[in-house]
Order: structure tokens, then C-alpha cells, then sequence
């Protein structure tokens, strides 16, 4: 099938964005053309870029792989896409397959940067790779063991995630905390025990800090025991993240480790490749009871007026789906 254009979502300036048509090359050998049935959006990452927060050192650690444009604006950004191989290589054509592909309704990548979805995991579950495989490597960085305390600190997505998989471990003890209490009872809904900031007690093996906000970095410090692991999955726009490493940090002795969060990045394990980090990640999402991450789903047509309300006043949000026409049929 021949598809010539295809629309995308463009943000152009601080909290505004449009849809743009674009031309699309022809799939040739080694390439597949992908029409989109959903996407998501990613708050920690796209906020900051829709804000026009990111500066000229951190362009690099925003960057993802099929980004369009420079920041501050226009960039073409986004990194979560599920879609239907139209055509390419006879074994993919007609699979469904996850790419780390900014909001589009077609388009054409190498064949290599797509990865088919397990029978088991829905189109509309599968956007959840990216953040899923952000939460694997936060947990390979902090290498929790059976029987451990580790508090996750900041319920959003990638955070509930990441206590998600801390409970899969034998034994092991995970506290969700955030200083939202609306978001208790989707953490309660996925068995995790959840936490407001004044009602943590006692001290962690393990700390997971994936809140985006420096002062609860510091927070997350003071509750990590002695010798205990920080790991640190936010990126931070700004570059700058004050921290005291007085009583909290050096005088218990604590490692701050940060997580890989670029999608589909270098391999940060041997044997590990991109490919089998993403085929793990969608593998991991069989669970329907993760479909309670979702807080809310879209229609494509609306990301110029949505994702800018999203990143100013999203308080409650963990996971949005962005919906495509080709979806209707599904």
C-alpha cells in the first residue's frame, strides 16, 4: 500500500502546537511504512519540551530518536507509538508493532526500529513500552534484592512502574509515595501501598526517585538508609539540581546512581541490546491490570489544544492515550 502524506504533531512554541502534513518517502528495501493507531504522551519529557524549558546542555539528554526540528521550537518530539505495518518486508507487514515514533499518522522508519507486540499485550497497552522500559532500567541501576525496602517516590507513571516491577521480587517491601493523595487509589488498585511525604516511616534499602521535582530528590536522600542506593530516573530541564550531601548523603554513606532514560538509547547492560530491552518491556505489559495507569484518551485531532493543557494543569494524570483514525476499525 502507497501512502504519500501523513500528519504530525508539531510544537512550535511554548504551549502551542499544531498538526502539520508531511511527505513521506517511499518505503524501500530494509524500511516499512507504520500506520498509527495509538501514541502516548509522556508528561516528564514532553512537558519540559512543550514548555520550552530545555536548554542548549540538556538538548543531548531530551533528544530522542526520530525527533524532528531543535529546541527550543519547532520540534517534532515524542517517542511511543503502536501501529500497523502497511508494508515492508513479508514478515511484518500486517504485524503490530511498537516504535519510538513522535505523534504521527503514518511513517517510515527501518525495519529494525520496530518491534512486534506479544499476542497478549493490546495495541492500545503497548504505548506503555517506553515507560516500561525506563522503569526496567531504573531497577537494573538500582539492583533491588529479595526481601528489600524501596520506596519509589513520585507516583507518576514511570514511578508506579517501577514499584509495579519492585513488587514482582520475592520478598521484597515497595511504598509508592507522592504528594498527590487522588493518586492512593490507583496505586492501592495495582497492590501497591501508597504513601502521602508525612506518612513515610522508617528508612529504605533502595530509593527510587522519579518525581521530577529537586526538592523531593532531597527528601528522597533523607529517607535512605545507611549505605543504601539513590536512583535517580527525572530529567531535569534546567540542568541544575541543588543537593545538600552533608548528614543525609555523606554521613550515611549513600550511592546516587543515575537511570538510562533516553528510549531505544546505547545498551546499558551487555548482551542488552535496544531491541531486547523494548521486546522485554512489551513483554512485561501483559498484565491487564495496568490498563488502570490510563487517566485519559484522545482523539489525535486534539494534541495541539490538549498536550499544552496536559503539561499546565495536569495534576491526576499518569497515563494519556493518544488515539488515530485507524484505530476506529480495531
Amino acid at each position: 500500500m502507497r501512502v504519500r502524506r501523513a500528519r504530525a504533531f508539531w510544537i512550535t512554541g511554548p504551549f502551542a502546537g499544531e498538526l502539520r502534513g508531511e511527505a513521506l518517502p517511499t518505503p524501500d528495501d530494509g524500511r516499512v511504512l507504520v500506520e498509527a493507531l495509538y501514541s502516548a504522551v509522556h508528561r516528564g519529557a514532553e512537558g519540559p519540551v512543550c514548555a520550552g524549558e530545555v536548554g542548549p546542555g540538556e538538548a543531548d539528554g531530551f533528544r530522542v530518536p526520530f525527533q524532528e526540528g531543535s529546541f527550543p521550537f519547532p520540534v517534532k518530539y515524542g517517542f511511543a507509538s503502536v501501529g500497523r505495518v502497511l508494508s515492508g518486508p513479508d514478515g511484518l507487514v500486517g504485524r503490530t508493532v511498537f516504535c519510538p515514533y513522535p505523534h504521527q499518522t503514518h511513517y517510515v522508519v527501518p525495519a529494525t526500529a520496530v518491534v512486534s507486540l506479544p499476542p497478549e499485550v493490546p495495541p492500545a497497552r503497548a504505548v506503555l513500552a517506553a515507560a516500561m522500559e525506563t522503569a526496567l532500567g531504573a531497577l537494573w541501576a538500582g539492583r533491588p534484592l529479595p526481601g528489600d525496602r524501596v520506596l519509589v517516590v513520585g507516583a507518576g507513571l514511570v514511578g508506579t512502574l517501577c514499584a509495579w516491577l519492585v513488587r514482582r521480587l520475592p520478598g521484597t517491601e515497595p511504598v509508592l509515595v507522592d504528594i498527590d493523595p487522588d493518586r492512593r487509589r490507583i496505586a492501592e488498585a495495582l497492590g501497591l501501598p501508597f504513601r502521602l511525604p508525612e506518612e513515610v516511616e522508617g528508612e529504605a534499602d533502595l530509593v527510587v526517585h522519579a518525581s521530577g521535582a529537586p526538592e523531593a530528590l532531597v527528601r528522597a536522600l533523607s529517607w535512605a538508609g545507611e549505605e543504601a542506593r539513590v536512583v535517580e530516573v527525572s530529567r531535569y530541564a534546567g540542568g541544575v539540581v541543588p543537593l545538600p550531601l552533608g548528614r543525609h548523603f555523606c554521613g550515611r554513606r549513600l550511592e546516587l546512581v543515575a537511570a538510562r532514560t533516553i528510549p531505544l538509547g546505547p545498551p546499558s547492560r551487555p548482551r542488552w541490546t535496544p531491541r531486547r530491552r523494548l521486546a522485554k518491556a512489551l513483554e512485561l505489559l501483559a498484565d491487564p491490570l495496568l490498563d488502570l495507569v490510563f487517566t485519559g484518551e484522545s482523539p489525535f485531532e486534539e494534541l495541539p489544544r490538549l498536550l499544552p493543557d496536559l503539561v499546565r494543569g495536569g495534576r491526576g494524570v499518569l497515563a494519556h492515550r493518544i488515539r488515530y483514525p485507524a484505530a476506529a476499525g480495531l
